[in-house]
């Protein structure tokens, strides 16, 4: 195996390729906090892409109730288990060994194949929390903190577009290709032969069988909208607001004025998906604000804690950027926050503009220039 750089392990890992790296890299940034589970998402992508026969099981965007729901069953306690002990250095390393590392003798990643069943439960465990309530008489006093206990949040789920795709290095057939114009990974359809490797190597579990065809499928970002400037159908359907997409550059090459630069490497709001598995993958959450911190920390690495408290302070450029999400349908790859407007470009043209705060704006009881009351009487 080939020596490459992972910047959010902070260190060297082993990897099949030492690929050349895309001119440009495709990222999101989905803000959990927003998630409200309405699945518009969900509907907007599988309408899109996969109403065909032998793709009945498959979404390839999800929205999970955490720590509960899973698609497939239980895909990230399994590939932890697996993985086991996992830990950070103080200054942010990653001391254990990645799923490529963990591989065992005769394969390329550690990983699982599902069972058929697996598949057969998108909803399990939806709004479910993450203790039995009880018999609560007064939530304001719970623990003496004022805080109730419980909690649970929804993880939007889609294809993360990694760096270091555990599908490609497992794929026999080389059918699995990351684009250089853009680092979205796809699946030669001509190629596969649906061995079904890049499932069990996955530890997200999103490359899906499908049994008429015979091949493999998987999210393929939209890459026909992205050609057009335009957003994922993900990202532009959310009614929740919580998705931007555009691309992020490398630490060593970050740019203030580009969102997904600005979230991920320069206020450190979003971060990866357990990166610990080391397949640097390119869908950004912000935390959840009210979640056990442990929890936040194995999901998303050791800067969960510092995250949120960066979420509650509400500085004003980051609230600005956080109000452009869902104000357009392109994606974006320049902000600006000035006077209490935000404004998103691409390519350098202005997209839109919209307030950072909505202006308050009071109606007295009678218009007196009409002579009518605005409000009923009765």
């Amino acid at each position: 195996m080939a020596k490459v750089k992972n910047w959010q392990l902070k260190r060297e890992m082993a990897y099949k390729y030492e690929a050349t790296p895309p001119k440009r890299q495709i990222a999101y940034v989905f803000d959990t906090n927003k998630c409200i589970a309405c699945q518009t998402c969900t509907v907007a992508c599988k309408t899109t892409w996969t109403s065909g026969e032998g793709e009945e099981h498959m979404f390839w965007n999800n929205v999970e109730t955490k720590p509960f729901g899973f698609y497939p069953l239980a895909w990230d306690v399994k590939i932890l288990e697996q993985l086991k002990r996992q830990s950070w250095s103080a200054e942010g390393a990653y001391i254990g060994e990645t799923i490529f590392e963990a591989a065992p003798q005769g394969e390329e990643v550690l990983g699982y194949m599902p069972a058929k069943e697996d598949w057969s439960h998108p909803n399990l465990g939806e709004d479910e929390v993450n203790a039995p309530i009880g018999n609560i008489t007064s939530m304001s006093t719970e623990g003496g903190s004022g805080a109730h206990a419980r909690w649970m949040f929804y993880l939007a789920r889609i294809c993360n577009h990694c760096s270091h795709p555990a599908c490609l290095a497992a794929c026999p057939r080389q059918a699995v290709y990351k684009r250089p114009e853009d680092g979205i990974v796809l699946i030669d359809q001509e190629r596969c032969r649906g061995y079904q490797k890049c499932v069990q190597a996955c530890p997200y579990k999103k490359p899906m069988f499908n049994p008429k065809a015979g091949k493999s499928e998987k999210c393929i970002a939209c890459y026909p909208l992205i050609e057009k400037g335009i957003a994922p159908r993900c990202v532009q359907t959310c009614i929740g607001k919580i998705r931007m997409t555009g691309f992020i550059n490398s630490p060593d090459k970050v740019d203030s004025d580009n969102p997904m630069d600005y979230l991920v490497h320069v206020a450190k709001l979003a971060l990866p998906l357990l990166p610990q598995l080391g397949t640097l993958p390119h869908v950004y959450y912000i935390p959840p604000i009210h979640v056990d911190k442990t929890y936040l920390s194995q999901m998303f690495g050791p800067g969960a804690g510092a995250a949120v408290e960066t979420y509650k302070r509400r500085e004003a450029k980051t609230v600005g950027l956080l109000t452009l999400f869902g104000s357009t349908d392109h994606w974006v790859d320049k902000f600006k926050v000035d006077k209490g407007l935000a404004a998103a470009y691409q390519g350098g043209k202005k997209l839109v503009t919209v307030p950072v705060k909505e202006p308050i704006v009071f109606r007295v009881f009678r218009d007196e220039k009409l002579d009518v009351n605005r409000h009923s009487v009765t």
